[in-house]
This record gives structure tokens, sequence and C-alpha cells, in this order.
């Protein structure tokens, strides 16, 4: 009986640690339906649209390493709890911001709550479950990220459509007082007893600085010039741009933190990234795979809301429903999964969900028109959310498959983190290319009016880049001939966002094609991500316990 009681403890667990990473996730893709009206509001210009979006993605890609660690250190449970109060605290200074800085701002601090969430839910399954029973947790778990990535738009949709996009982040506060009643009361700490209190500062402002100064990069590159400058930030009076120095300092950084890290490893000290871990094949090449899919999979999620809205004249609802699409194949695969998961592979798994989203992305890029339809859309985003629903659980599994439990927190901040740098990657280079290619293709448009002067091209251009299109409507009444260029150049744009979506994620396919190396014989789900006493996972707690046992 007390079996049976701590069995439904640990599941009911599960559903209040799944309700926080659908927290994070769905404000993550929240934000992207309601962006429109922000602009609206707040009178974004384009550059400020990204950052509203990177800079949540930036602080969470920088920081989970390090919470990862916290939490293996501190207490799982306990950091969990931390990250969920700091989410629900910013998501009210979100709600209230007056301005774009501000806004901004709030999602920095969110950032780091969802920073503390994601690792530690994790590390948390990964110590609480154990067998079969761990492999359907992480399904569960992976497809609370696949679903919730396509409800965040319907949701986001109705709260702005029918109250205001405040509510998009407003809704956050109810959810986490939810949350941490339920994870009080059915989920226990959980720590690695034997791990060093001492973090690694160094190693940690190292990768804040890398992921930081690259992402600021690729963001700011089209608006201060990728080598040389006209329009440099207020800080700098060079003639060169700031961009290829941001390059330079995320490669110094990069290198100095890899060789930091061993060195320290060495020594048989903490480190933020446990690189002995990438020993393990199955760890560092599903790794590998994580961050090239996370890169191509925001392809859609960034620039499709924008052109629903703002070519097809949807308002926030409409496009949230039509997005939706995507979920309905994210929990259609969860059952697929479920039903095939001991019949093949994960890894053929993995792959046969990447090849599903390269052909549901390649759907939506060719049927995008400024007059189509949503049901010519939704069948693309019905494969493309299958694809995803199929890949990110089985990725899991098999990135962490054979980390020793001891190393569980900074084996899941790790896999975590990958997925977080392609994020942020996938966000500010697709943005690049919507953005650039829109500016350049509608002035290409304008420049075949004989009737539109130059000054006036400039004009327009400027409009509809820099409100992110919610500009084109405005031209309407002025120029219907522009605005159909509008219209038409924003399709082409994001149709070339699409394509660059699938190319990376076409990368990601090749990288699972290495994934067999770090598989055993069997593939059976019974002992995935079991205890360290497996394969390579073995060598290498064995490997570290000699290499401490010498300090």
């Amino acid at each position: 009986m007390n079996d049976r009681r701590a069995s439904r403890k640990r599941w009911l667990g599960l559903l209040f640690i799944s309700i926080a990473v659908a927290l994070i996730i769905v404000d993550s893709t929240i934000v992207n339906v309601a962006i429109p009206s922000v602009v609206e509001d707040l009178d974004l210009n384009s550059t400020q649209v990204q950052w509203v979006q990177e800079s949540y993605t930036l602080v969470f890609a920088a920081l989970l390493l390090v919470f990862g660690t916290l939490a293996d250190r501190y207490g799982r449970r306990k950091v969990l709890l931390i990250g969920v109060a700091i989410f629900a605290l910013s998501s009210i200074l979100a709600a209230t911001a007056a301005t774009g800085e501000l806004l901004i701002a709030s999602r920095l601090v969110q950032g780091v709550g969802g920073a503390m969430i994601l690792p530690s839910s994790l590390s948390t399954i990964n110590a609480t479950f154990r067998g079969r029973e761990r492999a359907i947790a992480f399904a569960v778990w992976g497809s609370t990220i696949g679903g919730m990535a396509a409800v965040g738009p319907l949701l986001g949709g109705w709260l702005t459509t029918y109250y205001s996009w405040r509510w998009a982040f407003g809704i956050n506060v109810p959810l986490g007082v939810i949350i941490v009643i339920g994870i009080l009361i059915f989920t226990i700490e959980s720590k690695e007893p034997s791990a060093q209190r001492r973090v690694d500062v160094v190693g940690a402002v190292l990768s804040v600085v890398l992921f930081a100064s690259l992402v600021f990069a690729l963001i700011e590159g089209r608006s201060y010039g990728w080598f040389f400058s006209d329009t440099p930030p207020a800080f700098w009076t060079w003639d060169v741009s700031p961009i290829p120095f941001a390059f330079a300092l995320a490669l110094v950084s990069g290198i100095v933190f890899v060789r930091w890290g061993f060195a320290r490893e060495r020594a048989g000290k903490s480190t933020m990234l446990a690189f002995g871990l990438l020993k393990i094949p199955s760890f560092r090449n599903g790794n590998i795979a994580a961050m090239i899919v996370s890169l191509g999979e925001f392809g859609i999620i960034l620039s499709l809301p924008l052109w629903l809205q703002n070519v097809l004249g949807y308002d926030a609802l409409q496009t949230g429903f039509v997005i939706l699409a995507l979920a309905i194949g994210s929990f259609v695969a969860s059952g697929f999964a479920g039903a095939f998961g001991n019949k093949v592979t994960p890894v053929t798994i993995v792959r046969v969900g990447i090849g599903a989203e390269i052909v549901g992305v390649l759907i939506v890029a060719f049927v995008l028109s400024p007059d189509a339809a949503w049901w010519h859309i939704a069948p693309g985003l019905f494969i493309y959310g299958f694809g995803v629903g199929l890949a990110t659980a089985q990725l899991t599994s098999v990135v962490l498959k054979d980390v020793p439990l001891s190393q569980s927190g900074q084996g899941s901040g790790t896999q975590s983190t990958a997925r977080q740098i392609g994020s942020a990657l996938g966000i500010a280079i697709l943005g690049t290319v919507l953005f650039a290619s829109l500016g350049t293709g509608l002035d290409a448009k304008l420049a075949e009016r004989a009737d539109i002067p130059a000054e006036a091209r400039t004009q327009i251009v400027d409009l509809v880049v820099d409100s992110a299109g919610t500009g084109i409507s405005a031209l309407d009444a002025q120029s219907p001939d522009a605005a159909a260029d509008a219209r038409q150049a924003f399709t082409d744009s994001t149709r070339y966002s699409a394509l660059a979506a699938a190319g990376f994620l076409a990368f990601g396919f090749l990288a699972s094609l290495r994934l067999d190396a770090g598989r055993r014989g069997d593939d059976d789900a019974e002992g995935a991500g079991d205890d360290e006493s497996d394969g390579a996972g073995a060598r290498y707690a064995a490997e570290s316990t000699d290499e401490s046992a010498r300090e």
C-alpha cells in the first residue's frame, strides 16, 4: 500500500513538474502571437521585437549550466521552486511594462527563472524514476514541451484578442502559485551529497559572455552593420561596426571557457560543463543533434504569427487556432511514440521526427502566398508538430541514457543548454533572414514603380521593417499598390526564413546519423538512463571517482 501511495505521489509530482515546464515553454511562444499588439501599444521597432523574444532565450541559455549544477548541489526541488517564484514575479513586471525597454528587462529576469526551472525539473525526473517508468516520464516531459509550444499561441491569441497582451504574462502568476503548492506536496527534495560546494564562478561568467556576445552580434548585425557602420550605437565611436568585435569576443571567451573547464576538471574541481561526459558518444552526438535541430525549429514559430496577422489580416485568436494544428500533431506523435516505442529504437523515432519536421516546414514554405487560406497551411503545421512530438522526448532519452545518476543535473543542464543555444541562434539567424530579406525584397519591388520616388521608397521600407510588418495596414489607405508589394515581400521573406529552418533541420538529421555510435546493442527503454553501471557512463563514473581519489 505504501509503495502504491509513493508511486501515485511520484506521478502527481510529475504532473506539477510538467506544468512548470509548460509555464516556461508557453511563455516563450505566447509572446509570438501577442507581438503585433505589443508593437502597436509600446511602439517597438523590429530589433526590439527580436529582443523581446531573444532576451529571454539569451539569459535562459546562458544560465542553464549554472543552475543545473546548483540544483545538484543544493537541492533540485529548492532550485525549481525559487525558479517558479522568480518567473511569476517577473511576469508581473512584464504585464505592467510601460515601455519596450522595461518589457525587455522583465523578460531578462524571466529568463533567470526559466533557467532554474528547466534543468532542475529534468534532473528531478531523472533522480525520481527508474527503468520503464523513467522512459514514460521523459516522454511526458518531452510531449509537454512539444505540445505547449503550440498551445501557447492559441492561449496568447485568446487573451490578446478578448483582453490584452498584458494578460499573456499575467496568467503566469496564478499558475505559478498552483505549481508551487503542487511541488511542495507531491515532490521530495533530491541532491547529490558528494557534490562539491564551490561553484565555478569564472566558468559561469565566461559562458554568459560567450552566449551574450554571440547572440548580440547576430541580432544587431543588420542594424549596426556587419563590418562598417553607418548607424553605430550611442556607446560606439569607431567607424568599424562593433559586430566583428562581438564575434571575436564570443570566439575568445568560448576558447577560454573550454580550456578553463578542462583544466579544472583535470584538477578535480567543479566545472560548469561536465566535459568528461562528452566522452560518452550518445551524450556528445545527441547534444550536437539537439542543438542543430533546435536552431531550425524556430523558423515557423518566429515568423508565421507575424505573417498571419500582418499579411492575411488574422487577429491573434485566429492565428492561435491556425497554429493549434502544430499542437495536435505533437499530441498525436506522443501516442504514436508510445505505441511503437518498444518496437523501434529511440534513435529511429528521432530520425523519423526530424524528417517529419523538414517535410512540414517545406510544405508551409511552398504554400505561402498573400491570398493563402488557413487550410493551406494547417497540414504542414500538423506534420511539423508530429515531428516535434516524436523527436523531442526521444532525443532527451538518447542524450541522457548513459549519463551517471550523480551527474544528472549537469547532464540535463548540458542538453537543455544545447537546445537553448540552438533556439537562441535560431531566433537570431532566422529573424535576421526574415527582416533583412524583407527590407531588400520590398525595396526592389518598390523600385520597379515609377510613381514612388527614392525618398518615399526608403520611408515605406523603414516603416514596414521597423514595425515588423504591422505598418502594412496603414499603407492600404495611402498606396494600395505599395501595400500589396509589402505583403508579397513579407510572404517571400517568411518563405526564406522557413527554407533556412528546413536547411538547419536537414543538418540536424545528418547529425542524428551518428547517434548509433552511442547506442548499445539493446535499445530497450527498460534501462534507459538507469544507473551509472552501464557502458560509457560507468567508465566515466569510474574515471571521475579515481581522479577524485587521487586528489
